[in-house]
C-alpha cells in the first residue's frame, strides 16, 4: 500500500474546506485513506503547524481546533507515531488554555517520566504533572 508523509497545507484545505478546488482534492485523498487504499502519514510538528494556522490565520477556537483535529485524526488512514499523545495533547491544549507546543510538551515529559520543567511560562502551572521551576530556583534545589 502507498504510504506518504501530508504537509499542513493539505489538512487545513480539508479542514476549512477552501479553495474549492483544493478542498475537493484533499476530500479525495482521505477519502482513499478511509477506504483503506493509501496511508497517509501526520507528524507531530505538522499538526503543531496546523493548530497555529487555524488559530492565527483562520481565527478558530481551541475548542474548534481541537475538535476538528480529533475527528480527523481519528480516521483509520491516518497514521502517526503517538496518536494518543496528541489526543492527549489536543485536549490539554483547549482544556487548560494553553499553548499547543506547551500541551504536547507536557505529553512528552510525562512520557519520559519527567516531572521538573525549567521555564518562565506560568501557562505550565496549569498542565497537570508539570513541576515548572525558574532557572534559579531549579539550580537551587539541585
Amino acid at each position: 500500500m502507498r504510504r506518504a508523509y501530508i504537509d499542513a497545507n493539505i489538512a487545513i484545505r480539508y479542514l476549512t474546506d477552501e479553495p474549492g478546488e483544493m478542498a475537493r482534492e484533499t476530500k479525495a485523498l482521505f477519502a482513499a485513506a478511509e477506504r483503506g487504499e493509501v496511508v497517509l502519514v501526520l507528524d507531530e510538528v505538522t499538526v503543531a503547524a496546523i493548530v497555529w494556522v487555524l488559530a492565527s490565520f483562520y481565527k478558530l477556537s481551541k475548542e474548534v481546533i481541537k475538535d476538528g483535529l480529533l475527528s480527523f485524526i481519528a480516521n483509520e488512514g491516518i497514521e502517526m507515531d503517538d496518536k494518543r499523545g496528541l489526543l492527549v495533547a489536543l485536549t490539554l491544549y483547549a482544556e487548560k488554555n494553553v499553548d499547543f507546543i506547551d500541551a504536547l510538551l507536557s505529553v512528552h515529559m510525562d512520557r519520559a517520566g519527567v516531572l521538573d520543567l525549567v521555564s518562565y511560562d506560568k501557562d505550565f502551572d496549569r498542565l497537570p504533572g508539570v513541576r515548572r521551576h525558574t532557572s534559579e530556583a531549579f539550580l537551587a534545589a539541585t
